[in-house]
Parts: C-alpha cells; structure tokens; sequence
C-alpha cells in the first residue's frame, strides 16, 4: 500500500522535475525497491508478483470439511411379483429386505467445504450449509490428519457455524480483519477445497461491497472475482496481509461453476457471530419487535413526507419493545441510536447488532410530527411466520381499484384465519390485472387504515377515497392485514 501511493502520488511529479542523470538513478533505485519488494511478497503497483510465500504461511490454518447424512431414499425398482412357492421366491425377499422393503432404503449423502482455524485449540470457522444435515463431520487439517468434529454453534440467519477438533498439538490459526480496512480493488486470495480436489489457491480483487443478494435479512457481501467454486464454501478470503476479510459462501453462476461473481460474508459480521457462538453456542440478537417495509416514491407521497427517507412500520409485535415503548403501525423510522435509516436492511442491522438491554433513541415522523422515542432492546427468538394462502370469494358488496369489499364478520374472521386484534373491510375478491392486483393485493386481506385514518365499512372506504380526492391527493396509502395471521404492510395506490 505504501509503495503504490509513492508512484501515483510521488514519483511522477519527482520526475518532471530532476535532470534526466537524476531520473536515471532514482529509476535504477525504484527498481532495486521493486525488487526487494517482490521478493518480501508485498504488493507492486499493477498487483502481487506472487503470493507463493502468503499461501504456504496461510495453507496450514485452512482446512478440508467432509460430511456424511443419513437420509430416507425409495427405489425406483418395484419388487418383482413372484409366485408362491417359486424357486426365486427366497432370492428376491432376502434381497429386497437387505434393501428395505418395498424398494425403501437409507442412504448416505456426503459433501464438501472448507473452513479455517480461528482458535489453536481446534476452533473451525465454516458455513452452516456445509454442515447444516450432517450426521458426521470430519475435518482434514492441511498436515492430512483426520479428526471429528463436533458442533458448537450454528447461525442460519449469516449461514456460519463453528465447529471444534480435538488436538494435542496446536494449530495455526488466522485472524479476522476489520471491514474498514477493506476497499473495492484490493487484492485478495482464496483458499478452500473446490470440488473435493484438495486445498486450492486463487486471486482477484475486491469487486464491491455491501452487496444484497436476497440469501437473508443480515446480508452485505463482500463481492471478488477471486475464482470460488463448489466446496470453496466457509473457506477464507484473505488480504494481501494474511488476514480474513470474508467467509466465501455464495457464487452466482448459470453453470454452478466460477464466472467471477463470488461472495465472500464481511469479516466484522462474521467475527461478531463467531465470538457469540463460541461464548453462548448462538448468537443473541436485538429485537425491537416490529415489520418495517420500503418507502416508495408512491408511499411517501401518500403519506405526506418530504422524501422517501426512512423505513415503514407496518406491524408492531403485542408486548414487544416497540410497542412498550410507544412505536406504531404507520411510524416512519428516521434514525436508530443516532445512525441514518436509509433502507429496510439498515436498521435490520443496527437492531440486530445493539446489545440486549441497551436503550436506545428511535427518530421517526408520525403523520407529520417528528419525535424521539426510547426503546429498552429485546432479545430475538427464532420465529417462523408462514406466508398467507388465497381464499375463496363470497359476493360483491362494493368494489374500488379491482378490489371486491365485504364487512368482516366473524364468519369472514375464522375463514381468513384473523386475529381478534385485526378490525376493518375485507377484500375478497381482486379482479385480474386490476390496480390492486398489480400491487400484491390478494382475497382475504383486510383494510385497516387508509392515509392513517381507520375505515370498518365498504362504504366507509369509498367515501374516504373519494374525500382524499376532494383534498386534491394524487396518491393513497392503504394499511392492510394479510390473512393467516394478520401481519400489517402499507401500499400505496395511485388515485386516477
């Protein structure tokens, strides 16, 4: 890093300005440098020369991680039907029994990855996916040694898991960086166990960073066009000084082979998950207790704001953080403990990483007022929440943007499966390609609030539509519970 500065930043200028016997010498000395550079193993200006002596320092500390599961299989072979009394009537029972009956049978999957030692009494870091089925794990260290490992902890929601080896000597090891240190176009070497062939070296650079490609609520990828292949996974993604600034996990490829778009888990996210799965065996993530969503240029026209800033309350958990606290549906999030809120992922972040206990200060706008609310962070337990299922449609009472409205009755309650908390109109029946359709409205969702004004009748929406009208609004927000639950989310609609 330092000699690269010194040529953009000190020798061309140098240069222009020294008799050419000066420019002589001083290039015969940069190449002296150059040379004593290289043969260190630094960096030069158009890349590392060779990284030969970084990769056997680092090979020892990463290692191999086989995996076997027992799984259920069925034949596709039917018994063959004999008849009694046959002379192969034994054979073929002992051989179907030997098999499972009817042609079931357990079989043994395996698969690969890699890993790397953090701590030199057998502490492996890897991806849970690796080792997330497995019924044995086995780890070959660098030396060819096999050992088993147990799990210590697992973390689905960054896909890492730490596992532990029984050893009598210590281990090499190798230490996380900081994200700060990490810049797009830094160098960077992969090693891991692509396709089971054993452990493997490539270089890239850094392509980007902060990347989000839908795999979980937590992801900011680190992108590198460092050749990363199947069974590279949970290995390590090194700078150009033997530290691990990412955990390789995912590559985007239409051929399940490296085309250069590989992605690596920050090591700031990882070392935090990490050192709670060696400390708890799980991570202890904040919770406030709320579903936050997008604001779209439509929302934020609907709702009045200056901007599309912020986050969208649509859902506040009964007795959770956010509720004790004041929060509610509707509540646009500015900041979080003094940070900007930018994107829905930016305070998933922020929550997640805030210490259980903490108070902390919450910025939002609520129908046009802005006010600080403290919050006392809570602790996130793994919830499932299931994705609501279209209903059947009964007849039309009124009808607005495609959509078909009905009172909620207690018939309609216990048929959409609603909470007793959930109260307003429900949609049940979206015409095709109609405006609602086209923004995700489905049968049996109820219309709670419109433009933060709560309707319970057809009508009552009708007349509230068409007095936001009167008012010259352009655009509409409506707050809507999903069947099967009642979860809350705003959508906007365009007024014609």
């Amino acid at each position: 890093m330092i000699f690269r500065a010194f040529v953009s930043e000190g020798l061309r200028p140098v240069a222009r300005q020294i008799p050419s016997l000066s420019v002589v010498l001083l290039a015969a000395l940069v190449s002296l440098a150059c040379a004593d550079l290289a043969k260190a193993g630094h960096k030069t200006a158009t890349g590392p020369r060779s990284v030969a002596d970084l990769a056997d320092r680092l090979m020892p500390a990463v290692v191999n991680i086989s995996t076997r599961s027992v799984v259920d299989a069925k034949s596709s072979i039917p018994i063959p039907r004999v008849p009694d009394g046959s002379p192969f009537q034994e054979f073929f029972e002992d051989f179907f029994e030997q098999n499972g009956e009817g042609g079931s049978r357990k079989q043994s999957v395996q698969s690969l990855g890699s890993g790397f030692v953090i701590d030199a009494s057998g502490l492996i870091v890897t991806n849970h996916h690796v080792i997330s089925e497995a019924d044995e794990i086995t780890i070959k260290l660098a030396d060819g040694s096999r050992h088993e490992a147990r799990l210590v902890g697992r973390d689905t929601k960054t896909d890492l898991a730490l596992l532990k080896i029984e050893v009598t000597e210590p281990l090499a090891v190798v230490s996380f960086a900081t994200d700060e240190d990490v810049r797009v176009g830094d160098w960077v070497m992969a090693i891991g166990n692509p396709f089971g062939l054993g452990s493997s070296v490539s270089v890239g650079i850094v392509s980007a960073r902060n990347r989000d490609i839908n795999t979980g609520p937590y992801d900011s990828f680190i992108q590198t066009d460092a050749a990363i292949n199947r069974g590279n996974s949970g290995g390590p993604l090194f700078d150009m000084y033997g530290n691990v600034v990412g955990v390789n996990t995912a590559i985007i490829s239409p051929t399940g082979s490296s085309i250069g778009l590989g992605f690596a888990i920050p090591a700031d996210i990882a070392r935090r998950v990490v050192d709670q799965l060696k400390s708890f065996g799980e991570t202890r993530r904040g919770w406030l207790g709320i579903r936050i969503q997008q604001i779209s240029q439509d929302l934020a026209e609907g709702l009045g704001l200056s901007q599309d800033r912020g986050v969208l309350v649509s859902w506040v958990n009964q007795d959770g953080p956010a509720q004790k606290a004041g929060l509610k549906p509707g509540d646009v999030i500015l900041s979080y403990d003094g940070k900007a809120i930018h994107e829905v992922r930016d305070l998933t972040r922020l929550v997640a990483e805030s210490a259980i206990g903490d108070q902390v200060k919450v910025r939002l706008v609520r129908k046009g007022h802005t006010m600080v609310l403290p919050i006392v962070v809570g602790h996130l337990e793994a919830n499932q929440t299931s994705l609501p299922r279209l209903k059947q449609a009964p007849a039309m009472q009124a009808s607005l943007f495609g959509m078909a409205l009905t009172d909620l009755t207690e018939a309609e309650r216990k048929k959409h499966n609603l909470g007793d908390q959930v109260e307003g109109v429900v949609v049940h029946q979206v015409a095709p390609d109609s405006l609602a359709a086209q923004k995700g409205i489905v049968q049996g969702m109820v219309i709670v609030e419109i433009n933060q004004e709560i309707v319970s009748t057809p009508e009552g929406v009708i007349e509230r539509v068409e007095a936001l009208k009167a008012e010259g609004k352009t655009t509409i927000v409506l707050l809507l519970a999903r069947p099967d639950g009642g979860e809350l989310v705003f959508v906007p609609l365009k007024l014609e």
